[in-house]
């Protein structure tokens, strides 16, 4: 546990980092572990809801949310994430789900964040679709969402990228409690209880990782560097999932 903690942490320094939750490599490192598989989701969406919380309300503070578009994509994604948490899976599909999902994390961390150049494309204005299912991914596999929806909006030039970031933060959180809620439906009183006794020493070193990553990105560590070594390890753990299957 020990291991699997520090793992955390370093997993909230890299993502908070960069405006993330991290939920996708919590779930890949709990994997790893052997716990079983049907906490993961409940862990993840915890951990989540710890990390970004502050970075939400930081970006309400300083009037860089997008209150009217952020709303709209999370009131549609929300309730699909809340249908993802109560859907069954099965382990195999679980781990594959995750595994790709991994995998297209790193590579989204990948594309380069620029800032916004022009009025916005026309692939702007379908945004809400794409909430859906993002949304019913973090509740069905513990990844927030808001990792595919930013790169998404940057390439739509949906808004500024202090608006994206803000607006992926608040995604992440509203389907990381939705979510939660239909895990913990799904599971019962016995799953969360096991949740609770493996999760507790994990959900501090997320809280205290969050703070220091947010630190690392605002003095001290070039982003960019963050985000490679963010993507080398989601393709990474993501890689050894999906070749174990």
């Amino acid at each position: 546990m020990f291991i699997l903690a520090i793992g955390f942490f370093l997993t909230a320094i890299l993502y908070a980092s960069v405006g993330f939750g991290g939920g996708s490599t919590y779930s890949a490192l709990l994997a790893l572990s052997g716990i079983d598989y049907r906490i993961f989701p409940l862990l993840s969406l915890a951990c989540n809801i710890v990390v970004v919380t502050g970075g939400s309300i930081r970006f309400a503070r300083a009037g860089v949310t997008p209150w009217r578009g952020a709303l709209l994509l999370t009131a549609i994604a929300a309730p699909a994430a809340f249908l993802g948490g109560l859907t069954p899976i099965d382990e195999a599909a679980f781990l594959a789900i995750l595994g790709a999902s991994l995998v297209l994390t790193g590579l989204t961390l990948l594309l380069p964040v620029k800032a916004r150049e022009g009025d916005p494309t026309w692939a702007a204005r379908y945004m809400p679709v794409v909430s859906a299912p993002l949304g019913y991914l973090a509740g069905l596999v513990g990844i927030g969402g808001g990792i595919f929806l930013a790169p998404l909006l940057h390439l739509a030039r949906w808004n500024a990228p202090r608006a994206i970031a803000a607006t992926a933060s608040l995604f992440i959180l509203i389907n990381s409690i939705f979510g939660l809620g239909g895990q913990i439906l799904k599971g019962g009183a016995g799953r969360l209880a096991l949740a609770v006794d493996t999760g507790l020493p994990l959900l501090l070193a997320v809280a205290i990782g969050g703070q220091i990553g947010s630190l690392l990105a605002l003095k001290y560590l070039p982003q960019t560097w963050i985000r490679w070594a963010t993507a080398a390890l989601t393709i990474w753990v993501g890689g050894r999932l999906l070749l174990g299957l």
